[in-house]
């Protein structure tokens, strides 16, 4: 993530249009102080995304997989059938 900029609240509110914009346009987070005090943090959705999702060795293991078995084919519906199946009680 790149170096953030720091806003006071009031300014924040008053100014939240523009500054989403630059967040958005510079890749910068945007620290929000309230009181001299840091109290929230407004991301880009793509450094968002980063740190929210698994490693990307991990995606990419992932991804290999499941295209040596064939479900990376599979739709949404496909998939979600698959775990309903999975799920019901086996009788025995």
């Amino acid at each position: 993530m790149s170096s953030g900029i720091v806003v006071t609240a009031l300014n924040a509110r008053a100014n939240f249009g523009k500054l989403l914009r630059r967040v958005e346009d510079e890749g910068r987070s945007l620290v929000i102080e309230k009181r001299g005090r840091p109290r929230a943090v407004l991301l880009s959705i793509r450094d968002y995304v980063r740190l929210a999702v698994p490693e990307p060795e991990v995606l990419r293991v992932l991804g290999e997989e499941s295209k040596q078995k064939g479900t990376h084919r599979l739709g949404a519906k496909q998939v979600e059938a698959i775990i309903k199946a999975a799920r019901k009680p086996k009788t025995r």
